[in-house]
């Protein structure tokens, strides 16, 4: 009797533990394709605009070269003013800008992937 007792609630004990194994399992996986669609959906999101305003700024940078050009007299220098400004513009943020942007995009993902 005492032995059946013992037996059944070890065989409960062993349901048990399965049943609680799979729901942790579950768990997890639900887990980590919420945080990873976060992560995704934030890294679309950053080329679609990222994209998006590189357009316009090739625009603007086109339209500024032209009127550049007009206003000077000779069309080709408000393209390579327009360049040379892009040029310095490259030079310093690669020069001082790489630490801060490291630590803008590593804070800003890290909050996205991290909190809930």
């Amino acid at each position: 009797m005492a032995f059946e007792k013992l037996s059944n609630s070890i065989h409960e004990l062993n349901e048990n533990i399965q049943a609680f194994a799979h729901s942790n399992s579950e768990y997890y996986k639900l887990e980590f394709f919420k945080q990873s669609m976060k992560g995704v959906t934030s890294l679309v999101r950053f080329m679609v605009l990222s994209s998006v305003i590189s357009l316009a700024f090739i625009f603007i940078s086109f339209a500024v070269a032209i009127a550049i050009g007009e206003a000077i007299g000779v069309p080709s220098a408000g393209y390579f003013i327009v360049g040379g400004f892009y040029l310095l513009l490259f030079v310093i943020i690669l020069v001082f800008a790489r630490k801060p942007i490291e630590k803008f995009l590593l804070v800003k993902f890290s909050r996205v992937f991290f909190n809930e």
